[in-house]
């Protein structure tokens, strides 16, 4: 996917989750404070990259495990929001700053938690209305997550976990593989309760 068809892919999300909620508005302040604060610059490749923490190895998120993630990565932050009665609970990991101050997001992971996610093709026709995809043109394969059936398309897998609940992993396709973002989201799973 290039950039520019990723970037256009990702602003109407992100102007909707900004626009929706002060509570992003207050952590992305957080998050340039943060980050600015926590990196070290990144040999030739202009980003800053933290090293990773405990929390970025062995965490949950929504009552799900990340127990998979891929090296490279740099500060995590938190986001709570919600988009036509569908709730989500994201991590966010990001690099940077580059040489004009910007970052770059290097992975996320998130839960949807909706009725309307009754099934696999119901949290795609959810999707396709959120990233404001073209469903005739939206390539997707099908995919085992774990257990999950899923979609899975480059950057992004997104898999049904149960009604009402639903997974998402995205990746910065320009730096990680498909097997980095299939490894990650096979490790984003429900915590077991014993």
């Amino acid at each position: 996917m290039s950039r520019s068809s990723l970037r256009s892919r990702v602003v109407p999300s992100t102007r909707r989750i900004v626009i929706g909620s002060t509570v992003v508005l207050a952590s992305l302040g957080a998050l340039t404070t943060t980050s600015a604060a926590a990196s070290e610059p990144g040999p030739g490749s202009g980003l800053s990259v933290a090293s990773p923490s405990t929390e970025q190895r062995a965490c949950t998120l929504d009552g799900f495990v990340i127990d998979h993630l891929p090296e490279g990565i740099g500060v995590p932050s938190d986001f709570e929001y919600e988009w036509e009665d569908v709730s989500f609970h994201s991590r966010v990991w990001e690099t940077g700053p580059d040489p004009e101050g910007a970052y770059r997001v290097d992975l996320t992971v998130k839960t949807l938690r909706g009725e309307k996610l009754t099934d696999l093709e119901a949290l795609k026709t959810f999707l396709i209305e959120y990233e404001e995809k073209d469903p005739d043109s939206w390539e997707l394969t099908p995919v085992k997550v774990g257990g999950y059936d899923g979609l899975f398309t480059g950057d992004e897998v997104f898999y049904f976990v149960s009604p009402g609940v639903a997974a998402e992993v995205t990746i910065d396709h320009d730096r990680f593989t498909d097997e980095d973002v299939l490894d990650t989201a096979a490790g984003f799973r429900p915590e077991t309760t014993t």
